[in-house]
């Protein structure tokens, strides 16, 4: 899952970039106002967090500039201003939900998933594909029914795999999304992290194929 942080509060930015990339997030943290509406044009997000007194351009405007475009991109805001009048203004610009400083690390990743939950209108607690099962809430995999304890990034791939159901991603694609703005994007690596999972499934009912031109696919196979 991959996340744009917009705040100008370098320390804040980094503890909770920090957080949540040790929740599995992929983070790509920005500290103005014009820095992440240029984001949000040329990546793909999974949620994004504003700070609405961003330099540059007011995260206010970055928002209304997103759905002019008909984003639908969850967006939570973060603000020091607790008025009513604040509230109101920032969801009539379209934000999705709405968080006051300071707040509490736990509760920003609760309503993280809460809008991951809505765009994807998830109701099952888990997916499952063969063996390997993804609790939609913790994003915990289990294979087998046990805990699989990979490293991030190969996580990172799993997690899309098994979300796409059967369905082919691309290793571009799949690079974009394990990859923030501060990592050099390299899709040769993606071939590294498929072929360490590749071992980590063996003897499985499930495996992940190359579909020649159209990238990685989760598929059953019978013993």
């Amino acid at each position: 899952m991959r996340i744009l942080l917009a705040e100008d509060n370098i320390d804040l930015a980094k503890w909770v970039a920090k957080l949540l990339s040790q929740s599995n997030y992929v983070v790509d943290t920005v500290h103005r106002g014009d820095d992440a509406d240029e984001a949000l044009r040329q990546h793909s997000y999974d949620v994004a967090i504003l700070d609405l007194a961003l330099p540059g351009l007011e995260g206010i405007e970055v928002l209304k500039r997103l759905r002019a475009r008909k984003k639908d991109t969850p967006v939570i805001i973060l603000t020091a201003n607790d008025a009513v009048s604040a509230r109101v203004a920032g969801l009539d610009a379209g934000a999705d939900d709405y968080l006051v400083k300071p707040f509490d690390a736990k509760e920003l990743e609760a309503r993280i998933r809460v809008q991951l939950r809505r765009v994807r209108q998830l109701i099952e607690p888990e997916l499952a594909f063969g063996a390997l099962r993804l609790k939609t809430d913790s994003r915990e995999i289990l294979l087998g029914g046990n805990l699989l304890d990979v490293p991030p990034r190969e996580r990172a791939v799993l997690e899309l795999l098994i979300r796409r159901g059967g369905r082919p991603i691309s290793k571009n694609e799949l690079a974009a999304r394990v990859f923030g703005l501060d990592d050099e994007t390299n899709a040769s690596a993606i071939e590294i992290y498929v072929h360490r999972l590749r071992k980590k499934l063996e003897g499985q009912d499930v495996l992940i194929h190359t579909v020649r031109g159209l990238g990685y696919v989760l598929r059953l196979q019978h013993g």
